[in-house]
């Protein structure tokens, strides 16, 4: 008997002690789940519009594209207005008018534009038209593709109205026939400033968008292509993470599919700095014992859904253009991983 009750006595307790476990848990449960519903975390503070292009010749393209912004254009109308400014520069000899031409003595153009919705539009190795920004605009807006080439380029930009004329002023025919003298190619990079422009935008809704244009190396193959019109390689954007954009030798920026690869860290949770980093990295280490490697140069520039930029490059030199209204117009210089004389 008495054995029996201390059997009853210990169930009892050992069901109470149970109970009381099972309880605190679901006491504990419930509050966690309490807390989760209710605590709220602080998000970053967004900052926005901000506008950011490679090179010099970024800072008159940024001023034009914030007017315009600030009037109320698109954010595509305000990129194709900034990127305009150096296509028409004849002191830009790598953009647009007045551009090096190849070594055939042609002055060819490339240049892409992406929005917000991931429409793409890109032409390359057009000839004979000065604002290739607009056509590849057109190509967007006006056809199912994204990108047209060559001769194709130029009858569509010329269907649309544009006007063929020729692009090789003086100058640049006068440094191609000196460099005739002994046909050494070498892409030149950062002397006198001088590159690729891209531009990235952080609208006042909060929208990325994205453009480049160029007139390529200099010197180079007739027919050759670098990354400024390639979606993925010069220029790529999501808009629910970021937008990066390339400079610099452009096959090196090809084999990497490098502003994809910038904006996918970003996606990774990186900050603009660290995924321009993290690629500019990769690149040298791909090419350390590479043939290009004595003139590499390669910078990127990357903008995050936040309003948070940066740039960084293989080489020392690289500068880019910022606009916000914080601090309005200004040039920065990149970071970068080695001097020229290493």
């Amino acid at each position: 008997m008495s054995n029996r009750r201390n059997f009853i006595k210990k169930t009892t307790l050992g069901t109470l002690a149970i109970s009381s476990v099972l309880g605190f848990r679901g006491f504990a449960k419930n509050q966690e789940e309490e807390t989760e519903e209710t605590l709220e975390f602080p998000s970053k503070r967004v900052k926005k519009p901000v506008v950011i292009s490679t090179w010099n010749h970024g800072l008159p393209a940024n001023q034009e594209t914030w007017k315009q912004m600030k009037a109320g254009k698109s954010a595509l109308d305000a990129l194709e207005a900034g990127l305009k400014i150096p296509e028409a520069d004849p002191t830009v000899r790598s953009v647009g008018y007045g551009g090096y031409p190849d070594r055939e003595g042609k002055v060819t153009l490339d240049a892409c534009i992406m929005d917000h919705n991931s429409n793409c539009g890109s032409v390359c190795f057009l000839q004979g038209i000065k604002h290739p920004i607009s056509v590849a605009k057109r190509v967007l807006q006006n056809t199912p593709h994204v990108m047209l080439a060559g001769q194709g380029a130029l009858q569509f930009a010329l269907s649309e109205g544009f006007k063929e004329e020729n692009l090789l002023t003086p100058e640049s025919e006068k440094d191609w026939k000196k460099w005739l003298e002994d046909s050494k190619y070498k892409p030149v990079i950062n002397i006198e400033n001088h590159d690729t422009i891209s531009m990235l935008m952080l609208d006042q809704e909060g929208n990325l968008s994205g453009g480049c244009t160029t007139s390529g190396a200099a010197w180079k193959m007739h027919g050759r292509v670098g990354d400024s019109p390639i979606i993925g390689a010069g220029l790529f954007l999501d808009n629910e993470v970021g937008a990066a954009a390339a400079t610099g030798l452009g096959e090196a920026v090809i084999r990497t599919a490098g502003s994809a690869m910038v904006v996918e860290l970003m996606r990774q949770g990186k900050s603009p700095y660290d995924a321009c980093k993290e690629i500019t990295e990769r690149i040298y280490n791909k090419h350390k014992n590479h043939k290009d490697m004595e003139y590499l140069q390669v910078g990127f520039i990357a903008l995050n859904k936040n309003g948070e930029h940066a740039g960084y490059s293989l080489r020392s030199g690289f500068n880019y253009a910022i606009s916000d209204d914080e601090k309005g117009h200004r040039m920065e210089d990149a970071k970068f991983k080695m001097s020229w004389d290493k």
